[in-house]
């Protein structure tokens, strides 16, 4: 099923998953969905290996835990929060070079200081290769130090108007 894309959340500088100046980065985008999810979209590529041919676990926890911690700012807002835990199961292995789409939502605790969500990353053929369920706690972070950190919108013309979702 299709999903209109009703915003852009931002990205970093320098972060691992998102980081648009990271040559090392996922360079994630991510997506608001009229379905009240949130979605990555992202194509690894050999320096983010674990097994020949494969994304090292520990990359596709990130980007899992990135995205469910995000899906607080669907609705808008910039509400940031830090990971309490986080619970990985991995199903399927998950491909380099490849254009890939994983997405999350809030499960529990939206209107209070800790929430819970769920994520998945998905194959190019809608199979979940890998899921999460993680835990996570707000806090507040100053406006200068988020400026510092590069965190802003940069629309590109790659950027999906929908995401097609099993």
């Amino acid at each position: 099923m299709k999903y209109a894309v009703t915003g852009k959340q931002p990205n970093s500088s320098m972060c691992a998953v998102c980081g648009r100046d990271n040559d090392r980065s996922l360079k994630a985008g991510f997506f608001n969905l009229e379905n009240g999810e949130v979605a990555a979209v992202f194509t690894p590529c050999e320096q983010h290996q674990g097994y020949p041919g494969r994304l090292h676990g520990g990359f596709a926890t990130a980007i899992l835990d990135e995205l469910i911690g995000r899906a607080l700012n669907v609705n808008g807002g910039d509400v940031w929060s830090v990971t309490l835990e986080i619970n990985v199961r991995f199903r399927k292995p998950v491909p380099l070079g490849e254009k890939l789409t994983a997405r999350g939502r809030v499960t529990k605790g939206q209107d209070r200081k800790i929430f819970e969500g769920t994520g998945e990353i998905l194959l190019p053929g809608g199979d979940v290769a890998v899921e999460a369920r993680a835990k996570y706690m707000k806090f507040s972070f100053d406006e200068p130090a988020a400026g510092e950190l590069g965190w802003s919108v940069t629309p590109e013309e790659t950027d999906p108007g929908e995401i097609d979702l099993p």
